[in-house]
């Protein structure tokens, strides 16, 4: 139960390999944060910075994934970051996560974090514009509504985490990939990207995407991976989303 006398929900994820603790009500986890975590190139023993992690869904899952992963998350809300903890701990992976209860978007130096010495970055920014119709859970709320530039100032601060040649993976809403896209070029190349379609047919609700800091010269072209389709027309998910 959290700490305001909310109840929980202990969730399972990748076919039960991952539990998880998350608010009954508000901002919980979802296919997003799977697809993410499914989308690192990470290898063992390598440094990982999640930045907006919520209760560590997607870190964890990548963590699940990739053996001696060494992670930090960085989540605003305290009680998100709590149960981050926790759920790392439970999971077996608290000895090699690390949480801190700060802006993603903040001064990365200040936290203690260092530049130029991660591997990889992930993270899934607040989709919606501060100022849209607002949620009724202030969690939910405060996860959904970033500023105008939000996703601008991660991928600043994700540039700055990163060594030469590491990866971000960003999932953000399909009808942004323009933004996005403009957003990568300033520090990265090589961006490859995926559409993300909740039903066989319809328009694509997400899009991931990947790229490589500092990239070789004159390797800025994007790449278009295969679309990923999520159910099909029947509503049954399909091979493609089962294997991930």
């Amino acid at each position: 139960m959290r700490p305001d006398g909310e109840p929980l929900t202990d969730d399972a994820a990748l076919a039960g390999r991952l539990k998880l603790l998350q608010p009954r009500r508000g901002h919980r986890f979802g296919h997003d944060a799977i697809l993410l975590a499914a989308s690192v190139p990470a290898r063992a023993g390598e440094r990982v910075v999640e930045l907006g992690s919520g209760v560590g869904a997607a870190g964890l899952a990548l963590m699940a994934r990739v053996p001696d992963l060494h992670l930090t998350m960085i989540e605003t809300e305290p009680m998100l970051a709590a149960l981050a903890s926790e759920n790392a701990a439970r999971n077996g992976f608290g000895g090699r996560t690390r949480v801190v209860t700060a802006d993603a978007s903040g001064d990365l130096a200040a936290l203690g974090l260092v530049a130029r010495a991660v591997d990889h970055v992930l993270m899934n920014p607040p989709f919606e514009t501060a100022g849209g119709p607002p949620s009724p859970d202030p969690l939910r709320q405060r996860a959904h509504a970033g500023s105008r530039a939000l996703l601008e100032t991660w991928l600043q601060n994700a540039s700055w985490l990163l060594h030469a040649g590491g990866t971000v993976t960003v999932i953000w809403r399909a009808d942004g990939a323009e933004r996005l896209c403009a957003a990568l070029a300033t520090d990265f190349r090589r961006p490859a990207l995926r559409l993300v379609h909740g039903r066989a047919g319809e328009a694509p609700i997400r899009i991931l995407a990947n790229a490589v800091k500092n990239g070789a010269s004159g390797a800025a072209e994007t790449e278009m991976l295969p679309p990923l389709v999520l159910n099909d027309a029947h509503g049954r998910p399909t091979a493609d989303a089962e294997v991930v």
